[in-house]
């Protein structure tokens, strides 16, 4: 249950029915303010807020709801920001990190924003930096120098770096004043986009000791919200949500035949003032194939998906963001980060995958304030590819038994490979990690740092120059850490474990030591062997009926993924008000309806039709008894051979090249349920 307790012009303060208590520190940090003096301070903040806002940013005003955000988090509150997509959520963390004392940390998955947003700050003369994939090492030592000597005072950093021991060994030491989280929802269960990793951001968050936290999403239902606020101990009034709906956004959907699609997708594109545009695809070959089709009609158009290299779809990014009326033909890898404010046109070409997606997608469009359409062109058996994603990730049961067996197995604290036991239990590895952290919200397991088992080093500098620098004990570990380096054919390689018994030294101290050289420029270093670190806290005396409870958790996760998909067909059916059916599913109904989406304009409701069952024929199943009979261990459930039809791959499938082989997803068009039961 969620109410407004408190109403800012147009921003919303939330109160959930099982709110948290507050922490002993943010009590103590707060103990002292009362009534006028917290008037006061709130007021003082403001006055300076907004003058950083203008010198640095260069900007007049707050939009709605980042005051409010601002002021709590220089009062030392920990914060939740519910904006819609392009509502101004970067600024909440950019502009305080420019008045705390100490290191701003925002933890973004979104490569393209951390560069991006990077870039824009540097033309304001404001330093940042990012530490994710892309960058060389030369650029990560400059960013880490940076940070260290107080130039950079603000830290873009991708969630997969927290689980680097290299990393906790640079950053472990800073003064962290603000801990952000972008697309915090991915820490609910009952998300759209539920990440195992960043339950993990909470801890992580206290271990660094930060000041304060900030928890940034544009797609939190009231449900996804309680989450956050109760992982980060964020009080009620500290959860500002600015509204949903945005009304110079006309929503439309359309239900459409196979055959009427693309024309009438061209129709759109040629009958209404030209605008930049996004279009929306399911799949990398439907976005080639939709931009060709566009360009041979004289529309010119780009295709854009993950399968680009990392240079080419950065070119076609910036083409985008420069031009006035570009159409870009995309998969869900365009737009994350991506701010352009003047997008007329989002198609959705194929629907999305969750409701949430979709209010991701069209808040894209309009962000200057201008009218822009949003329009789903539905084909009804776009369905079955939609279904089966969320069927390409649920295990068989005999894989979770196999997962539960070897974990039983491991002694009281242990190390693993989340790859290596992606194959050897034949689940992928997102599911592979979904179900390590079920057990450690249970409180099966604990989580310990991970690390790497190898060190690849490279020497620039001798090591009688390197130990020229040190004298005293500090002399004698550094060498006996470089003797315990062995000869390859490009690189010397340290064997962590080895070398930590062998000098009676903790392991913390000799990753120290290597970064501290690399920070020096006297070596380069690579990783390999990612394992990740567990203790037991109590013992699982019956696996099979905690693998039994772990595949319905998965079972259910599948359900709902599909339930998800119901729901965005109900929104394309028109039957209410469109723009109220979102917001409120957001826990924000509208007063009135929009009278502008297609149920307000008289369009609606559309009728979805039903479609056929499709049988699969005798020369699909003859084809898939003879896969199972030269690959007999791949297929020992019907499931497996159903996700084979369908083209849902899996690990083993993978490594044997089974997803090249001919008969390979030759049902992909047919619902999951349906080739699984005549199978």
């Amino acid at each position: 249950m969620i109410a407004p307790i408190g109403v800012f012009p147009n921003v919303h303060v939330w109160a959930t029915s099982n709110s948290v208590d507050s922490n002993a520190a943010k009590g103590a940090r707060g103990a002292e303010m009362k009534g006028d003096e917290m008037e006061i301070a709130g007021t003082e903040s403001l006055r300076k807020a907004r003058s950083v806002l203008r010198d640095q940013f260069q900007l007049n005003d707050f939009r709605d709801g980042q005051a409010q955000v601002v002021t709590r988090l220089l009062e030392g509150k920990n914060v939740a920001a519910v904006f819609p997509t392009g509502g101004g959520k970067s600024l909440c963390y950019q502009l305080p990190s420019q008045m705390l004392e100490g290191t701003t940390v925002v933890v973004s998955p979104l490569i393209a924003l951390m560069k991006d947003q990077c870039d824009a700050l540097a033309t304001r003369g404001i330093h940042a930096a990012r530490l994710d994939s892309s960058l060389s090492d030369q650029e990560f030592r400059d960013s880490i120098r940076g940070i260290r000597d107080g130039s950079i005072r603000l830290l873009y950093v991708a969630p997969e770096r927290f689980f680097n021991e290299r990393f906790i060994a640079t950053v472990g030491s800073l003064n962290v004043s603000l801990f952000a989280v972008d697309e915090a929802h991915c820490i609910s269960q009952w998300g759209h986009n539920f990440r195992p990793d960043y339950l993990k951001l909470a801890e992580l968050a206290k271990r660094l000791k930060a000041d304060r936290v900030l928890a940034l999403t544009a797609t939190a239902t009231p449900e996804v919200l309680d989450d956050i606020r109760n992982a980060f101990d964020i009080e009620p009034d500290d959860a500002i949500c600015t509204p949903f709906h945005r009304p110079n956004l006309k929503i439309r959907s359309s239900i459409v035949s196979r055959s009427e699609q693309y024309p009438e997708l061209k129709e759109r594109l040629i009958g209404r003032p030209r605008g930049a545009t996004l279009v929306y695809v399911s799949k990398q070959k439907t976005a080639e194939e939709i931009a060709e089709r566009l360009c041979e009609d004289g529309i010119e158009a780009t295709a854009y998906h993950a399968g680009m290299s990392a240079e080419d779809r950065a070119d076609i990014q910036q083409q985008f963001l420069a031009s006035v009326d570009g159409v870009i033909v995309a998969t869900i890898a365009f737009g994350m980060g991506i701010d352009k404010s003047n997008i007329r046109y989002v198609y959705h070409f194929n629907p999305p995958q969750s409701i949430e997606a979709y209010a991701q997608e069209i808040g894209r469009a309009g962000r200057d304030g201008e009218a822009s359409i949003c329009e789903l062109l539905l084909v009804p058996e776009d369905r079955v590819v939609l279904e089966n994603f969320s069927f390409g990730d649920t295990p068989s049961r005999h894989g979770v038994g196999r997962l539960l067996e070897f974990l039983c197995g491991q002694p009281d604290e242990f190390f693993l490979s989340h790859y290596k036991l992606s194959f050897e239990t034949d689940i992928r590895i997102l599911v592979v990690r979904t179900l390590l952290t079920y057990l450690e919200i249970d409180g099966w397991l604990e989580s310990t740092s991970p690390r790497y088992d190898t060190y690849k080093i490279y020497p620039k500098v001798t090591s009688k120059a390197i130990l020229n620098n040190f004298d005293g004990e500090r002399r004698e570990f550094l060498a006996g850490l470089l003797g315990q380096l062995t000869k390859g054919r490009k690189y010397f390689y340290l064997n962590m474990a080895a070398a930590c018994k062998a000098l009676g030294q903790p392991r913390s101290r000799l990753v120290k030591a290597v970064e501290f050289m690399a920070a020096q420029n006297w070596i380069d270093v690579n990783v390999k062997d990612l394992v990740h670190g567990y203790r037991w806290l109590k013992r699982i005396d019956q696996p099979k009926v905690i693998a039994d409870d772990c595949y319905e958790r998965v079972m259910n996760r599948e359900r709902s993924q599909v339930a998800r998909i119901d729901e965005v067909f109900d929104i394309a059916r028109a039957t209410k008000c469109q723009a109220n059916h979102l917001a409120s599913h957001f826990g924000q109904p509208m007063d009135q309806d929009c009278g502008q989406c297609t149920y307000c304009i008289g369009d609606g409701p559309r009728q979805i039709p039903r479609t056929d069952q499709r049988v699969i024929g005798d020369a699909v199943k003859r084809a898939i008894e003879q896969v199972a009979r030269e690959y007999p261990d791949h297929f020992t459930t019907a499931r497996q051979r159903a996700r084979f039809l369908c083209g849902l791959s899996s690990p083993k499938m993978v490594r044997s090249r089974l997803s090249r082989h001919a008969s390979f997803g030759v049902c992909e068009q047919i619902p999951f349920e349906d080739v699984l039961k005549q199978v």
